[in-house]
């Protein structure tokens, strides 16, 4: 079942809206959105990973206070990562593929640290294992007009940016399963090094860079499902 239109789903205590492609029985990948966006924005991507000859089975969910999803006012990155633990055990899906991009590579790599079991192999696309900022991050200006998320939810994510639990840098080498690190290259507005650094520190990890900025899969699909395909696949 194809599903342009998402669907919703009962998890974790709240309603989460979720796009679907690709044979029901074909083997799972979940693809997270960035901060602000949907999981229409992986419709390219999903698109492709679903069609012969490697047909994939293919969910893109609006993360919390994302989209159609709700917005309970709680936008912790753990938060998060339950939300996708909970979507997982209510599609009956024991093991996915997981790939996320900006905000949805943090929450796929604590759901990789919290949960190893239900990740096969996982992609983290122009992320960076977060550390305290000094000064922090500067609080950022709501757009005028009505948006497609909860603006609350900027302000959590940027509190947790600025002063994240330390947990979540000791534990990325509990991350064992195949990773595969994106990153977008010099005109990505993530320092490129704070990239490489995240391939360092979890065990068995190729970096590629594609160099389309921050917007990897949007910029270059073509030349990021080269890199993401035999990823996958292998």
């Amino acid at each position: 079942m194809d599903t342009a239109l998402p669907h919703t789903v009962e998890a974790n205590g709240i309603t989460l809206a979720c796009r679907s492609w690709g044979p029901e029985d074909a083997p799972p990948v979940l693809l997270l959105h960035c901060r602000g966006a949907d999981g229409a924005d992986w419709t390219a991507i999903a698109e492709r990973l679903a069609a012969p000859p490697h047909a994939r089975r293919v969910h893109a969910p609006d993360l919390r206070g994302h989209g159609r999803s709700d917005r309970p006012g709680d936008y912790g990155f753990e938060a998060m990562s339950e939300d996708v633990r909970a979507l997982l055990a209510v599609l009956r899906i024991d093991r996915a593929d997981v790939v996320g991009h900006s905000l949805g590579g943090i929450v796929a790599y604590l759901l990789a640290q919290r949960h190893p079991q239900v990740v096969r192999r996982l992609v983290l696309e122009d992320v960076y294992a977060l550390r305290p900022l000094d000064p922090p991050r500067p609080p950022a200006e709501r757009p005028e007009g009505e948006l497609p998320f909860d603006w609350a939810m900027v302000r959590v994510t940027d509190e947790q940016i600025s002063a994240p639990d330390p947990v979540w840098w000791d534990h990325m080498g509990r991350i064992t399963m195949p990773t595969l690190v994106i990153a977008g290259g010099p005109t990505s507005h993530v320092p490129q090094d704070q990239v490489a650094q995240l391939a360092e520190l979890i065990p068995d990890t190729r970096l590629v860079t594609v160099d389309a900025g921050h917007l990897v899969h949007g910029t270059r699909p073509e030349e990021y499902l080269a890199v993401l395909e035999p990823f996958l696949y292998g």
